[in-house]
């Protein structure tokens, strides 16, 4: 009894576990879709522009979020990753884009998240149009969360979340080129 017991949760956790990554975002050695974007906080904060372009062949990890997934643990994740990336890949920026039907109401909300996070090397945005993510970014709809890491203006390592935390850090990192 005890063995089918033990059977049944090993199968309940990898299952759960395979629930937690799913296939998000454009195919790695694929190019950057153009994003264009309402930058609420950050270097660029005010103007509306295409980050791909921008960003060009500097690495940069895009966050797409849900905005109506956004909890705890995702903004734990956040600042865990952008702390990280402070320490030794200051090359990097971190572009965070909400998806939402309400697009006012992020750009309000915003300002908030940044000044209870402190982020140094993200900027939070807002796409402005379908909630379900810009064309050509091949956004899971059960993604919480999706993390697309490029350089090169070419995608490296594309990765959707249905749930999370700053435990998945390592792994976004991991998957960034190494510095010149």
């Amino acid at each position: 009894m005890k063995t089918l017991f033990f059977a049944a949760l090993a199968t309940l956790l990898s299952a759960s576990q395979a629930c937690a990554q799913l296939n998000s975002g454009p195919d790695p050695g694929s190019s950057i879709a153009p994003l264009r974007v309402a930058v609420v906080t950050g270097d660029n904060a005010g103007e509306d522009i295409d980050f791909a372009q921008r960003r060009g062949a500097v690495p940069t990890v895009y966050i797409l979020i849900q905005a109506d997934k956004w909890d705890r643990p995702l903004a734990r994740f956040l600042h865990t990753l952008d702390g990280e990336l402070r320490k030794d890949r200051t090359d990097v920026a971190v572009i965070a884009i909400w998806l939402t039907d309400d697009v006012e109401g992020a750009k309000d909300y915003l300002p908030k998240v940044q000044q209870s996070l402190q982020l140094s090397q993200t900027s939070l945005a807002v796409f402005p149009g379908d909630n379900n993510g810009p064309p050509g970014w091949s956004i899971h709809p059960g993604a919480h969360l999706t993390a697309i890491i490029a350089a090169n203006s070419r995608v490296v390592a594309s990765l959707g979340y249905r749930s999370l935390n700053e435990t998945n850090v390592p792994e976004v990192v991991g998957n960034l080129p190494a510095a010149k």
